[in-house]
């Protein structure tokens, strides 16, 4: 068990935390009310920002394992840890699969790390709706440090980008076309790449593609191997974390370039599906069903009136 740190806070944090967390995710609170409701339960002054770490990766690759180790890395050097674990929901109740009573249980009792498990609820891009809202509440109760686990859902969570402040992307050997699937999306987020479960085979291949990948993007990302199981390569990450946070870096940029194209996105296709309600967009699926169009050419017309009314 990990002995609590000198100066860290007491369980009635947690408390009112969770407390917080709950009014946003359950009831639809206000972030600014729970908030304030915290604040009255627990003043805080702080007085150096809270650093944000989000780990993403694919399921299995031991990402709750390399949390668990950098906790207690951190707790040792003094610092307060608020995770925030995203889990697939249940089908039935729509709550979180895995509790975070089942996580990380050596830190039960540390009332200076708090955990809290929130349900995807069949969110995509790997994080629960309320996962940017709990994430203020935890620094709000002035946790130092806010780690951000995804929900490992097998695909590119890109997401992650708009709530931390450095994004470390967990793969392991043996993931066959994994590391392509990463190239597809994470080389353009992740600060520092790790390639867990390092004593397998494969291990430094993967750490090689990753090396080329880095290479091709240009960008200046740390690859770090681990055996999160025994902490091998756990201080290597520390170090690379901290040359991240020493330097400032932050994905504040990439997050709103991030959230811009996401929103142009989803403004096009919302103009695009009220397109295709359009009159003149029906009498286009009349001739393709009446087989005056063949589907390349209904696909122009639409994709032409498509731009017509984006004018």
């Amino acid at each position: 068990m990990t002995s609590p740190v000198a100066g860290a806070m007491d369980f009635r944090v947690h408390r009112a935390l969770a407390r917080a967390i709950s009014a946003v995710e359950n009831r639809g609170a206000d972030v600014v009310d729970a908030g304030a409701a915290l604040a009255a339960a627990h003043p805080f002054v702080r007085t150096a920002p809270a650093y944000v770490i989000g780990i993403t990766g694919p399921p299995g690759a031991g990402k709750s394992t390399l949390v668990d180790k950098l906790i207690a890395k951190f707790r040792a050097r003094g610092e307060t840890v608020a995770v925030i674990a995203v889990d697939p929901s249940s089908p039935f109740t729509h709550g979180a699969v895995l509790g975070d009573r089942i996580r990380m249980q050596q830190h039960h009792g540390d009332a200076g790390v708090y955990i809290r498990s929130m349900a995807s609820r069949e969110a995509g891009g790997g994080l629960a709706p309320t996962t940017a809202h709990a994430i203020e509440l935890a620094k709000r109760a002035g946790f130092d440090v806010v780690i951000v686990e995804t929900v490992g859902v097998g695909q590119v969570e890109l997401e992650v980008v708009s709530v931390a402040d450095v994004v470390v992307v967990v793969t392991v050997p043996g993931l066959g076309d994994g590391v392509q699937t990463i190239k597809a999306g994470l080389t353009e987020i992740a600060d520092v790449f790790v390639v867990n479960m390092a004593d397998r085979p494969g291990a430094n291949q993967t750490a090689l593609e990753l090396t080329h990948m880095v290479h091709e993007s240009g960008r200046a990302v740390a690859i770090v191997k681990t055996i999160a199981t025994d902490g091998t390569g756990i201080d290597d990450l520390l170090s690379a974390l901290a040359l991240a946070r020493e330097a400032g870096t932050s994905n504040a940029a990439r997050s709103v370039r991030f959230e811009v194209i996401r929103g142009a996105r989803d403004r096009a296709v919302a103009a695009a599906t009220a397109a295709l309600e359009q009159p003149e967009a029906q009498k286009i699926f009349a001739q393709l069903a009446s087989h005056e169009l063949d589907r390349a050419a209904a696909a122009r017309a639409l994709l032409a009136l498509i731009e017509k009314e984006g004018r």
